[in-house]
């Protein structure tokens, strides 16, 4: 069965984006050394998405990420990367989880982007719609919600070697942090 997978770069210290984050800085200053692993440095000219690496170990990941069926979002997550022009990758849905309507982008030209008021439903749809594909998730928010949920099933986290002095970082609430889970066997 596919699983649903938040793929995220983070900092050292947990961060996902530079300080001074904002509707017209969507990684904050300097939050852009998070993603350099996976760009080639090409530009995507002025609305293409910059070129991402194709071979090694890096490349595979790209291409696990790009070979997902669907995509969940949070509603800033989505806005502030500017709907990804409508189609994230190869013409799969994209569900952003808001609880405020209406969008803050116009979306009645992309028929691949549904919005949905619940992460639980956002999840549930995006796996029907990928198949046997997974269902990449975007968003600290949105994962912190589909973790203490149990709706998202795995975390791959790209560990950058760096440190940034900002918000947001990929760490829960107190209120919201999902239960740790040990299992037999496994040292814990």
């Amino acid at each position: 069965m596919a699983a649903t997978v938040l793929y995220m770069s983070m900092s050292l210290d947990g961060f996902i984006a530079g300080p001074n984050e904002g509707p017209d800085s969507g990684l904050g200053d300097g939050g852009e050394r998070l993603h350099e692993w996976v760009l080639t440095g090409e530009d995507g000219g002025e609305t293409g998405p910059p070129g991402v690496v194709r071979d090694g170990v890096n490349g595979q990941i790209v291409q696990e990420v790009m070979s997902t069926g669907a995509v969940v979002a949070g509603r800033r997550t989505f806005e502030r990367a500017g709907g990804w022009g409508g189609d994230h990758h190869d013409d799969v849905p994209i569900f952003i989880y808001s609880r405020r309507r209406p969008p803050g982008i116009d979306i009645s030209r992309w028929p691949l982007v549904t919005y949905v008021d619940d992460v639980e439903t956002a999840m549930t749809r995006a796996r029907e719609v990928a198949g046997e594909k997974n269902v990449l998730v975007h968003g600290a928010a949105t994962a912190q919600l589909a973790l203490a949920a149990g709706v998202l099933d795995e975390l791959e986290l790209h560990v950058v070697p760096s440190f940034r002095p900002g918000p947001p970082a990929l760490r829960p609430s107190p209120s919201r942090a999902p239960r740790a889970h040990t299992y037999p066997g496994s040292g814990g």
